[in-house]
C-alpha cells in the first residue's frame, strides 16, 4: 500500500494527540470547576470534542484521521481502507493512545503506571458503550457519506453529547479503553473486556445498518 508508513505515524500521533487532550482536560477541568462535577463534565467533554474535530482536521489528508480501531474496521469493512491497513493501523492507534494518556499524566503530574480502581460494571454501563459506539459509527459514516465537509465536526459534536448522555464516560475507543486501564480515573482492566465487546458489538451493529442501507464503498486494494 502506498505511504502505508506515512498513514500509520499520522494515526499514531493523532491517537497520541486525542488521549492527551482527553484526559488532559479530564485533569484540568477536575481542578478548575471547584468540585461542581456538571462543570467538570461539561468542559471535559467541550474541550475533547474540540480537539478532535481539529486533530481530524490536520491529519485527515493524510490518514483519514481515524485514530480509533472501530473506524478502522468500520472502513476496512465497507472497503475504504485496504485490508491489508487495517492491523497497522490498529496498532498504531493502540500505541498513540498509551503515549498519550502518558503524557497527559505526566503533564499534570499524575502518577500513571498505577492499575486503575475507577468501576465501570453493569449492564447499564455495557447498554451506554453499545449505544454511543453505535451512534458514533451513524454519524461517522452517515455525514462521510452525505456530508464530508461537515464529518468532522458532526462526530466532534456528537462525541460531545455521548460524554453527557451516557453513564459509561463514552470511550466508545477500544485503544482509549485499553490506554486508561492505568493511571488516574479511567476504567479497572477487568471492566474492559466488557467495554470493548460492547464497543465492538454497536460499531457492528451501525456498519451492517448502513451497509444496507447505502450499500458498501468500492474496495481498495492498494
Amino acid at each position: 500500500m502506498e505511504n502505508i508508513g506515512k498513514r500509520v505515524a499520522a494515526e499514531c500521533v493523532g491517537t497520541a494527540l486525542l488521549l492527551a487532550i482527553a484526559c488532559g482536560a479530564g485533569f484540568a477541568a477536575a481542578r478548575l470547576a471547584g468540585g461542581d462535577a456538571a462543570l467538570a463534565l461539561m468542559l471535559g467533554a467541550g474541550v475533547s470534542s474540540v480537539g478532535l474535530a481539529v486533530l481530524i482536521l490536520a491529519f485527515g489528508p493524510v490518514s483519514g484521521g481515524l485514530f480509533n480501531p472501530l473506524l478502522t474496521l468500520c472502513q476496512a469493512w465497507r472497503g475504504s481502507l485496504p485490508l491489508e491497513a487495517a492491523l497497522p493501523y490498529a496498532a498504531a492507534q493502540m500505541a498513540g493512545a498509551f503515549i498519550g494518556a502518558a503524557a497527559a499524566h505526566a503533564m499534570f503530574d499524575v502518577p500513571w503506571l498505577v492499575a486503575s480502581t475507577q468501576v465501570r460494571i453493569g449492564a447499564a454501563h455495557w447498554l451506554g458503550e453499545f449505544v454511543c459506539s453505535f451512534g458514533l459509527l451513524a454519524v461517522f459514516i452517515g455525514c462521510g457519506r452525505s456530508r464530508p465537509v461537515a464529518a468532522p465536526f458532526a462526530v466532534a459534536a456528537y462525541v460531545m453529547a455521548a460524554c453527557c448522555f451516557s453513564p459509561s464516560a463514552a470511550f466508545m475507543n477500544p485503544a482509549m479503553t485499553l490506554a486508561r486501564v492505568f493511571g488516574s480515573g479511567g476504567i479497572r482492566l477487568a471492566d474492559a473486556p466488557a467495554y470493548i465487546l460492547s464497543q465492538l458489538a454497536g460499531a457492528a451493529a451501525a456498519t451492517a445498518l448502513f451497509i444496507w442501507l447505502h450499500g458498501g464503498a468500492a474496495r481498495k486494494t492498494a
